[in-house]
């Protein structure tokens, strides 16, 4: 879940009501259903990650930490949050947002040429005039950006965004792509004039930046935005121009968003300017941008050649729901149709009860509120703005009754059995790497082992192929297990300090591959118990077995007579390269080899 961070005294400069406590600004994030994360500041953050050296001179300032859904982009920043709060609370009502006119001004376009479908299809625009910044505003307005890059846009990958301060360039404006060569303009907090070619070589030592490099790094051509003067605004999605850089005196601000992804750039657009037009001379109004694509530019499922769009687009779409519906999933029959609608109103969307029909709630979502998608999004809403706490608790009318799943059941008895023979559980990762699943056993993977998972279902074989892990983190995890051996092994060589004998087991899942499952691959619950000393004691893991299968309904073989409720089990000579020769058996049932118990040496360990 991203976290915002708000400093104490600008949160209770903006939602008024006195001096903030802790508390409860902690209760009131847990009725709108968020949390509280931390309380820290500037200074703590610093001296906790790098020390009291580094602290020093840092502000003291308190700031609030807080955990929001992934999904409410318009929380992201102190400016969402706070009008969420204040609409929550009954303070406000939800604002209006529209354009400050139907129509733009003739000469501010965005002509969008057909070199860029190549490479990030897609453009939307906006302006918000007269813009007050002070500090923390115009810091809340660069982390805004930050956020949306890191979640939404994919990390600029879907979207990227640039501001600009509309003073400095001339309209109208052009999205083009052309060779890295063919581009030069000085790049944002730089002084020095150069190509897309140089940019690259430049940024590839910057420390944020340079992450966003291979997005378009090996296309033949780059991105670019320009103004009538042919002056460069960015080169989506690495970084803006120096020239259109936006300053705490800025009053107008062009924002574009460029994108592979049509819908989600204008949820990023509509985020951005939503937010940050409640600070512009006109609170809540956004002066619109005419997008042309040329008639010449490859059309695609969302835009034709020759067309015309005006963004944003800030009209808030209708919904309906079922009162009754959601009064009976929440247990809230005793509220009243216009109860509903004046709790969904405080969680920020206008809504109003059908004339004709008194069941039916009509809602416009407003486009803050992308996360909005059906009539269960709205419940949701109802159920936080009527409070967890205060719903009702009971027991359905429904007979249902739960029980353990039998394999879970057996493995909880395994696990008594195990314990009370004086075995220590433990718990391994189910991601191993090769070499410690297979090379350090002296095992190999045998392809021709793969049809056996399907012909021989309850079969024991170490060689079963193993499902891997597409592009790890890390070469210890680069498979799923499929033995649970490699792991005690692992335990028993990190406790080797423990005076002997030291006894361990694990009763967990190993996967392995199986060609005619949805998944290609299946669970299988295994068992491993490994005694440890310093000298040979095979005849106690004998006599370990002969329980463990006496507790499953097994006798030896040659203890087995006619008419006994026992099923029989032998021990049959095996070759498993992990174990000593002549020193180990498979475990064999009707005729199938179900395990393998011997002997290994200090060199697996």
């Amino acid at each position: 879940m991203p976290t915002v961070g708000v400093f104490k005294d600008s949160l209770e400069k903006a939602l008024g009501g006195g001096e903030l406590t802790e508390e409860s600004f902690d209760e009131l994030c847990f009725e709108f259903g968020l949390e509280l994360d931390d309380v820290t500041s500037e200074k703590a953050i610093a001296e906790k990650e790098r020390g009291t050296d580094a602290a020093a001179g840092l502000s003291d300032r308190v700031i609030f930490k807080v955990d929001v859904p992934a999904n409410r982009y318009d929380l992201l920043c102190i400016e969402g949050l706070v009008r969420a709060l204040q609409i929550f609370r009954g303070v406000i009502p939800p604002p209006q947002y529209g354009l400050s006119s139907p129509k733009p001004e003739p000469q501010m376009t965005m002509t969008v040429k057909k070199e860029t479908a190549q490479i990030r299809p897609f453009v939307v625009c906006a302006i918000l005039r007269g813009v007050t910044f002070d500090q923390d505003r115009y810091q809340s307005f660069i982390d805004l950006q930050d956020k949306l890059h890191q979640n939404i846009c994919r990390k600029r990958t879907l979207v990227a965004i640039g501001t600009h301060d509309l003073s400095t360039l001339k309209p109208p404006f052009t999205y083009e792509a052309l060779p890295p060569k063919d581009i030069l303009f000085t790049p944002l907090n730089q002084t020095e004039e150069m190509d897309g070619n140089r940019m690259m070589e430049v940024l590839s030592g910057h420390q944020q930046l340079k992450a966003y490099l291979p997005i378009i790094r090996n296309s033949p051509v780059y991105p670019v935005i320009y103004d009538s003067n042919r002056v460069v605004l960015s080169l989506p999605p690495i970084i803006n121009g120096e020239h259109s850089k936006i300053r705490l005196d800025t009053k107008d601000v062009f924002i574009e968003c460029t994108a592979t992804d049509l819908t989600k750039a204008n949820i990023v657009l509509n985020t951005m300017v939503t937010m940050f037009s409640e600070h512009c001379s006109k609170p809540f109004l956004v002066e619109p941008v005419e997008v042309v694509y040329e008639q010449d530019y490859p059309g695609n499922n969302f835009v034709k050649p020759g067309d015309r769009i005006i963004y944003p687009k800030l009209e808030p779409r209708e919904t309906t729901a079922r009162i009754p519906r959601m009064k009976s999933s929440l247990a809230l029959n005793h509220l009243s149709a216009e109860q509903v609608r004046d709790h969904i109103i405080r969680m920020g969307m206008p809504c109003e009860v059908d004339a004709k029909d008194n069941d039916l709630l009509r809602v416009q979502v407003p486009v803050t509120r992308s996360d909005i998608m059906h009539e269960c999004d709205i419940l949701e809403d109802l159920a936080i703005a009527y409070g967890y706490n205060n719903l009702d608790t009971f027991v359905p009318a429904t007979v249902a009754v739960s029980a353990e799943q039998t394999v879970n059941h057996l493995s909880d008895l395994l696990r008594q059995e195990l314990a009370m023979a004086g075995f220590t559980e433990c718990m391994n990762w189910a991601l191993v790497s090769r070499k410690e699943n297979f090379q350090q056993l002296r095992r190999e993977e045998k392809t021709e082992d793969l049809r056996r998972t399907v012909t021989q279902p309850h079969e024991y074989f170490p060689t079963a192929m193993s499902v891997a892990v597409s592009n790890p983190k890390t070469k210890e995890f680069e498979i799923v297990r499929t033995s649970i051996l490699p792991g005690i092994l692992k335990t028993l060589a990190n406790n080797k300090e423990l005076p002997p004998p030291i006894r361990l087991f694990e009763v967990g899942d190993v996967v392995l591959q199986e060609p005619t499952r949805e998944v290609g691959s299946k669970n299988v619950r295994r068992l491993c118990a490994i005694h440890a000393s310093s000298r040979s004691q095979f005849g106690l893991m004998h006599g370990v077995c002969d329980q463990i299968m006496y507790s499953l309904n097994f006798e030896p073989e040659h203890e087995h007579k006619e008419g006994s409720r026992r099923r029989s089990f032998k021990l049959v000579p095996s070759n498993d390269p992990a174990f000593f020769p002549g020193m180990q058996a498979h475990i064999v049932v009707d005729g199938v080899n179900i395990g393998i118990c011997g002997e290994i040496g200090r060199a697996h360990v």
